[in-house]
């Protein structure tokens, strides 16, 4: 197998950095039984109009921290204690709802109106520059209340949309209105099979990303909350999603052509009452990347992040989940062109202001998450039976293909054989 090792330039801190690098073992985990509660209760989120799933929706129980998030199929599983149980549910581009569940014996179908979107009243322009202006402020402002409580990481490589790897994790983990600011690893486990390129060290996006960093200089950043953002991005309003008592900006962004170095355009949602950011999602082709092989190429590069924030009171909400994808072209001499795909998605839980017990740190360029998901022993029991693990059926097809060939397990090392006991013949 080809070695690859991506290096990271120095750029701002408010922008990615990435360090990843091709893998030559197989890895696996351990976990910790999930706490059990007595009902669990299942089912999906629909768009009332179009019945087709919606994906992401935060499902929250009334009084309580208990809480989950659909996924990419719109499908949810939730805990809960007592019944009848009050949830309470959300997603940016719908109505809010409420949803009374007095049995859990039959799967739910939860459809959502689409939020109502209007034009604001003002100068399109200046209105969006100066609603990311103030969402810089009150990110910067605000930025030192952290949020402590757990999430749960899943990686899935595809080459030519042929799964090759996956892994996933639990942390411990620390955040704040911007960024996560800490990890530590409770749990994981780590699978892969012979290919071009495996990755052992992707989740170093995620955990390095961020919206603002104060430990960075914002006045050379070239991220789009900095002071730099009028000179930086073309700014665009594409109108006001209502919902409820709550209006959010959707403005859209691009870096200006004046940035030869770096491109990047997306759509970042802010509220227009408080300015605090409710979603952000970015695209750009800037990464820089080397190959072992000098004769491989890297082509059609595209890197994305959407970080989601929870709709909660007060001046800073915490977030809710996290999407990172990288996809490129591999190109070799005399061989067609494959493309990759590595795609992490983090969901937070169990979020709240009190500290925990554990050691956050920010990731290194250094670090290697096979290094330490090998430090751990895999529990099967633990991934096939805890509803924090969101997969989409697709996904627990590859996680079930990996798990039947013994893959998981052949990270733990075998005790050696006891010597054969001697008998005496007869």
């Amino acid at each position: 197998m080809n070695s690859f090792l991506f290096r990271p330039s120095r750029r701002p801190a408010a922008r990615p950095r990435f360090a990843f690098a091709s893998l030559l073992v197989l890895l696996l985990l351990a976990l910790s039984p999930a706490a059990s509660a007595q009902y669990l209760i299942k089912g999906v989120t629909l768009d009332r109009d179009t019945k087709e799933p919606i994906p992401f929706v935060s499902i929250g129980v009334k009084g309580t921290t208990a809480g989950t998030t659909s996924n990419a199929s719109g499908e949810f599983s939730l805990r809960v204690p007592t019944l009848p149980a009050l949830l309470m549910v959300s997603e940016l581009s719908h109505q809010r709802d409420s949803v009374q569940v007095t049995s859990a014996n039959e799967s739910l179908q939860i459809t959502l109106a689409a939020a109502n979107i209007v034009l604001p009243e003002v100068e399109v322009k200046s209105y969006a520059a100066t609603l990311v202006t103030r969402a810089y402020a009150h990110m910067k402002r605000h930025y030192d209340q952290n949020f402590y409580g757990k999430a749960y990481y899943r990686q899935i490589t595809r080459l030519d949309n042929d799964p090759t790897e996956l892994q996933e994790m639990i942390w411990n983990v620390k955040s704040s209105n911007a960024r996560i600011e800490g990890t530590s690893l409770a749990q994981a486990r780590y699978a892969a099979k012979d290919a071009i390129i495996n990755f052992r060290n992707f989740s170093f996006y995620t955990r390095a990303y961020g919206l603002y960093d104060a430990r960075a200089d914002s006045t050379k950043s070239l991220a789009l909350l900095s002071p730099n953002v009028a000179d930086n991005y073309i700014l665009e309003i594409g109108g006001i999603i209502q919902q409820g008592d709550r209006d959010v900006a959707e403005i859209n962004f691009e870096t200006s052509p004046k940035l030869t170095k770096y491109h990047a355009k997306g759509t970042v949602w802010i509220d227009v009452d408080n300015y605090k950011v409710a979603r952000f999602h970015i695209t750009t082709p800037t990464f820089t990347g080397t190959a072992n092989n000098p004769t491989y190429k890297f082509r059609n590069t595209k890197l994305e992040f959407d970080l989601v924030f929870q709709n909660t009171p007060g001046p800073v909400s915490p977030l809710d989940h996290i999407n990172t994808t990288l996809s490129f072209d591999i190109e070799r001499p005399g061989v067609k062109a494959k493309r990759m795909n590595v795609a992490a998605y983090t969901f937070f839980y169990e979020t709240g202001s009190t500290p925990g017990n554990a050691v956050y740190r920010r990731p290194a360029l250094d670090e290697n998450d096979l290094d330490e998901i090998r430090k751990t022993k895999y529990d099967p029991e633990f991934w096939a039976n805890n509803p924090v693990v969101k997969r989409t059926p697709l996904e627990d097809e590859v996680a079930e293909s990996f798990e039947k060939k013994g893959a998981f397990g052949t990270m733990v090392k075998p005790k050696p054989a006891a010597p054969p006991v001697k008998r005496r013949g007869y």
